[in-house]
């Protein structure tokens, strides 16, 4: 018998719709998945945090750190530590920042150890682009292994480039598959 599709917990803090884009092409690969928007959190998104088999972390970076409004929010989840409510969940992590550097890793760092702290698995994303397999171009073009990163588009009507966009499709298929895989 085939087992429900896993359920894959999306959240976010966007400060100007960048990490909104990157949170739904994460949420188009792992889909189905729920997204929550951190700043209008609810108690049915509480309620499917502590019953997800994932959570995902989705934060822009501002000056080397997560933004206020994503680390209010996980100061709120902190209270799941104690009872170990997270324990043993997916993890992964995601951020978007100006420039390709723009120490995005501090960020994924920060959202790595929170999800250590709170007992779960983290899962960084696989795709490989230029310069190792330039047949894949676009492709995960920060290199960053960690966790998604993202580098804001300088056409400020797409928001985040097509390539960023699909590394982060990707992230969402492998959260998807890795979840599955762990639930047995």
């Amino acid at each position: 018998m085939k087992r429900a599709d896993p359920a894959i917990v999306i959240t976010c803090f966007s400060g100007h719709g960048h990490t909104r884009r990157l949170a739904q092409a994460v949420a188009d690969g792992a889909a189905p998945a729920r997204l929550v928007n951190v700043e209008e959190i609810t108690g049915e998104d509480w309620t499917a945090l502590d019953a997800a088999d994932a959570i995902l972390f989705g934060t822009p970076t501002y000056m080397g750190s997560s933004a206020a409004g994503f680390e209010a929010f996980l100061e709120a989840a902190a209270s799941r530590w104690e009872d170990q409510l997270w324990a043993d969940k997916i993890a992964g992590g995601f951020t978007v920042g100006t420039y390709p550097a723009g120490d995005k890793l501090s960020t994924l760092i920060r959202l790595a150890v929170y999800a250590a702290q709170m007992g779960m698995i983290w899962v960084g994303p696989t795709g490989i682009g230029p310069p190792v397999k330039p047949e894949n171009p676009g492709i995960n073009s920060d290199g960053s292994n960690l966790g998604l990163t993202a580098t804001s588009s300088r056409d400020k009507g797409q928001l985040i480039d097509p390539g960023d966009l699909e590394t982060a499709r990707q992230f969402g298929a492998r959260i998807a598959t890795v979840t599955r895989r762990w639930r047995g």
